[in-house]
C-alpha cells in the first residue's frame, strides 16, 4: 500500500493506525468505560482521583487520559461546550471503540428542594440544541441507558451523596436560551417562558451536552448517562462551585459497577442486566 492510500480525506481525517483528527487518539488507546467533562481541566482532576493514569492526547478541547479505578478499566476525555463539540468528541470516541459514556459535568436546577453541591441524575434530555436534528428527528427521545442510570444511583447510594433523578433540558445557549439576560439584560417575550415552561414539565435541570451524547449513544447502541453538581439553583438564584468532587466519585464508582453489570451479563448469558431474584 503506498504512501498515498494513508491519507487523510476531507469528509473522513483519520490517520494512520486510525489516530483521530481532534482527539488525537487512536483504537487502543483508551479503555473502559468514557467519562466526558466538558472543561480539560476537569478531565485532568479525574484522572488525578484514579488509582493510576496516562496522559494520551491533548488538542484544542479534547483532553484524554486512561488508567484504572477501583481495579477496573476507565477513561476521560473533555468535550468543550455544548453540543457540536459533544457530536465531534462521541464520534471519534466511537470510531477509536469507546461503547459506553458517563457525562461529568455541572449543572443548574430549576425545581425547588435542591441544594447546591447535590447531584442531578439525568434518565433524559429535552432536545434544545441544533445538533441532534441531523441524526434524528425532533420527535425521537433522548434517553439514557438504563444501565448507566442503575449504576449511577447505587454509586451515590454507596457513597452517601444528596442525589435527585430526572430530565434535563439540554440547550445550546447558556444566557438566554436558559432564560437567563444577555448582554446590557437582553430577553424577548420567548426567553422569558422557558423557565417556568420548563418547570411546568418537571423538567429538573439545564445543561448544555446530555441530549446529544444520549442521542449518539442510543443510534450506535452504546450506553451513555449523565451526573452533574448543582453550580446554580434558579430557583433560589444562588450559584456556587460546588459537588465536583462527589460526582467525580460517583462516576468512578459507577464504572465499577458497570464491570460488575458487565461480568455478570457474560457469566450468566444475558441479553438485559436485571438483578437475580
Amino acid at each position: 500500500m503506498g504512501n498515498e492510500d494513508k491519507k487523510p480525506l476531507a469528509d473522513k481525517p483519520v490517520f494512520e493506525e486510525g489516530k483521530q483528527y481532534h482527539i488525537e487518539c487512536k483504537p487502543g488507546d483508551l479503555s473502559g468505560p468514557v467519562l466526558l467533562p466538558g472543561d480539560p481541566e476537569r478531565a485532568k482532576r479525574i484522572a488525578e482521583t484514579w488509582d493510576d493514569f496516562h496522559d494520551v492526547a491533548g488538542h484544542r478541547q479534547y483532553y484524554s487520559y486512561t488508567g484504572k479505578v477501583h481495579d477496573v478499566p476507565i477513561s476521560v476525555t473533555s468535550t468543550g461546550i455544548g453540543t457540536p463539540a459533544c457530536e465531534i468528541a462521541l464520534t471519534e470516541l466511537m470510531n477509536i471503540g469507546c461503547d459506553t459514556f458517563i457525562r461529568v459535568g455541572s449543572t443548574g436546577v430549576i425545581q425547588p428542594g435542591i441544594e447546591l453541591g447535590d447531584l442531578i441524575i439525568n434518565t433524559g434530555a429535552v432536545k434544545m440544541e441544533g445538533s441532534s436534528k441531523y441524526y434524528v428527528p425532533e420527535s425521537y427521545p433522548a434517553l439514557a441507558n438504563y444501565e448507566v442510570v442503575l449504576a449511577l444511583i447505587e454509586a451515590c447510594e454507596s457513597l452517601g451523596f444528596r442525589y435527585h433523578i430526572g430530565i434535563a433540558a439540554s440547550s445550546s445557549s447558556f444566557y438566554l436560551g436558559q432564560g437567563r439576560p444577555g448582554y446590557r439584560n437582553y430577553k424577548i417575550s420567548k426567553t422569558e417562558l422557558i423557565v417556568p415552561d420548563m418547570q411546568k414539565m418537571g423538567v429538573l435541570n439545564f445543561e448544555m451536552e446530555a441530549s446529544h451524547i444520549f442521542t449518539l449513544a442510543s443510534i450506535f447502541k452504546g450506553r451513555a448517562g449523565a451526573i452533574c453538581a448543582v453550580y446554580a439553583n434558579r430557583v433560589t438564584n444562588e450559584f456556587g462551585v460546588k459537588g465536583e468532587r462527589e460526582a467525580i466519585q460517583a462516576a468512578n464508582y459507577a464504572v465499577k459497577v458497570l464491570s460488575e453489570i458487565d461480568k455478570d451479563k457474560r457469566e450468566k448469558n444475558k441479553k438485559n442486566w436485571y438483578r437475580n431474584i
